[in-house]
């Protein structure tokens, strides 16, 4: 193999930066030519490609986001659009694609992978953390810290104003980062698409709660939880509006609503997220040196290892319940 590619797709996650860079400065350690694709497999489809060298990587380790620039294209997801990624990849000399994204970007890269002789690694990156076969995605603890950031200050004016606080995070159907950051920010309540939870529970923790002084509370909603209590909620409107709508009635507690939304996916990197970029990274080019393909990378028990992408996209990530468990006993 001479000449291998790399690219970021999806949601983008602080850490990639320091997985690209380190994808650039190992590949031309070993001898191998590197090529940066913009804009994911739309770049990929439109030859959106440049060679890459170790300056082209300088000073990019601290930054949030990818250099590389992330999109969707609904045109790989067609038979005819992967067809043409393959073609410019072909005509680019590529032999190799480094793919670094979430569990779409790794569907993208099995199929690329079956459909052709191009050898595919994935490196996991999603604030979410929803991947199997890695105890950590990069991004995710990051995202976790900023989070936590926004609780301390959400806190803060909840208790000069005396005011319930629902906050929402991301995470779609997952509710890893939600659970962590709550049980990291002393959340009084946590729910999450993977635990059943009764909002007359959560009423019933706040009564308690006032019935001993507290006059504040952070209740902490994953963005992909369904709650069939309001029947005039908008269908496209947020969760946390109408759980928080939902507390003020039933305990006439004064609430706020808070959706940290998108500022979850940036900021600069933290030494964790910098670290596990930078190992998988180096170990995905190791992969294709060898010849493997269809794999990712992954950290079991900090230590670096490989499986089937198709392993990562069959198997789900549980979450921990006991966790979930510990989190609630404390908030008591």
């Amino acid at each position: 193999m001479n000449k291998i590619g790399v690219l970021t797709s999806g949601g983008d996650a602080p850490g990639m930066n320091a997985a690209i860079r380190a994808v650039v400065r190992k590949s031309i350690y070993e001898g191998l030519e590197v090529i940066g694709i913009k804009r994911g497999y739309a770049g990929v489809i439109e030859s959106d490609f440049r060679v890459m060298n170790r300056g082209s990587v300088a000073d990019i380790i601290h930054r949030g986001g990818t250099t590389l620039h992330s999109a969707r294209c609904e045109e790989f997801r067609t038979e005819e659009g992967r067809k043409k990624a393959i073609e410019q990849l072909k005509y680019g000399g590529i032999e190799g694609l480094i793919v670094i994204g979430g569990d779409g970007s790794f569907k993208g890269a099995q199929l690329l992978s079956e459909e052709s002789d191009i050898k595919v690694v994935g490196v996991p990156a999603t604030i979410d953390n929803d991947i199997a076969c890695t105890d950590y995605s990069i991004g995710y603890d990051t995202a976790l810290n900023t989070v936590l950031d926004a609780i301390n200050k959400i806190r803060d004016t909840a208790t000069s104003h005396e005011r319930t606080f629902v906050v929402e995070t991301m995470g779609r159907h997952s509710g890893f980062l939600t659970l962590m950051s709550g049980l990291a920010g002393g959340a009084e309540s946590i729910l999450v698409p993977e635990i059943d939870f009764s909002l007359e529970e959560v009423c019933e923790k706040l009564n308690h709660g006032y019935d001993r002084g507290k006059l504040h509370s952070i209740i902490l909603v994953a963005e992909g939880i369904e709650q069939d209590f309001a029947s005039n909620n908008d269908v496209n409107e947020s969760q946390a509006f109408a759980i928080a709508e939902e507390i003020s009635k039933r305990t006439g507690f004064e609430t706020r609503v808070t959706i940290l939304g998108h500022l979850q996916r940036g900021g600069i990197p933290t030494a964790r997220d910098r670290i596990l970029g930078s190992r998988l990274g180096a170990s995905a080019v190791d992969l294709l040196s060898e010849g493997e393909t269809n794999k990712m990378v992954g950290v079991i028990h900090d230590e670096v290892k490989s499986f089937p992408i198709e392993e990562s996209l069959i198997k789900s990530k549980d979450l921990d319940k006991d966790i979930y468990k510990l989190a609630n006993i404390l908030s008591l």
